[in-house]
């Protein structure tokens, strides 16, 4: 059963709906029949066909983005936030995974940290009156494996680990304020392998024809993975397999 955590008919905000993931996560919330709302929220304007779909163009960088949804919410109810959110590299302003020290620019990984950690933790901080309360929520946010400092044995690729590794540090900590406020609630990091869109595109080159993923096998994965966990799972960090992630 989808997220038997949450109550039927219940109330979903997809954000980066408009990238792999989050396009794929929207079409398998929308696949069943228990979801009777769900907000995708991208940067460019979407469209779909089911009435229970509703479109909200915003970049939640932003503050205005972030009031935006906060506004659309209208502090009513929401069941389950799922944040696809994210940057590893970007042509048009030179951003790319470094492989060395000596690559580290001050700018680009601000706007990394900025984009995979911050944004995720002010996004729910926007929200919080959708989230606290008696009602069960489910929260899945996008890391990335890079992001464990013990599983780091390879080096490089500084600013992505740093920001993933930031992020997780959020959302450990935005768990335990959160349960103090609905003790229903479930914050989950979620490694979602490498997965067929534009994000890994530039490094699939290396990775094997069985670990390279579809968006729609990711988006079924992680939602199998949330629907497994608990209120007593909050704040930890798995993969697209259920397998817990060292921090």
């Amino acid at each position: 059963m989808l997220l038997p955590h949450l109550p039927d008919a219940f109330t979903a905000v997809v954000v980066g709906a408009g990238g792999g993931i989050g396009q794929a996560v929207v079409k398998a919330l929308s696949d069943s029949q228990r979801p009777s709302r769900i907000i995708a929220v991208s940067r460019s304007p979407l469209t779909f066909s089911d009435p229970r779909i509703e479109a909200l163009t915003a970049d939640l960088s932003q503050e205005n983005g972030r009031t935006a949804l906060q506004q659309h919410l209208d502090k009513q109810p929401v069941h389950l936030v799922f944040n696809a959110i994210g940057i590893l590299h970007d042509d048009t302003d030179g951003i790319a995974p470094e492989k060395r020290m000596d690559d580290i620019d001050a700018d680009h990984f601000a706007r990394v940290m900025h984009i995979n950690a911050a944004t995720p933790a002010l996004l729910l901080a926007a929200i919080k009156r959708s989230l606290q309360g008696k009602h069960p929520v489910v929260i899945g946010s996008l890391s990335a494996r890079v992001g464990s400092i013990g599983d780091n044995g390879f080096g490089g690729w500084y600013s992505y680990r740093a920001s993933k590794s930031a992020h997780n540090m959020l959302m450990k900590t935005l768990s335990i304020e959160l349960k103090r406020l609905n003790k229903q609630s479930i914050v989950l990091s979620l490694h979602p392998g490498t997965t067929d869109t534009g994000l890994s595109r530039p490094f699939q080159g290396r990775v094997p024809e069985h670990k390279l993923f579809t968006p729609d096998f990711v988006a079924a994965s992680l939602l199998d993975v949330m629907s497994q966990r608990t209120p007593d799972d909050t704040g930890s960090f798995w993969d697209w397999a259920g397998e817990s992630i060292e921090w």
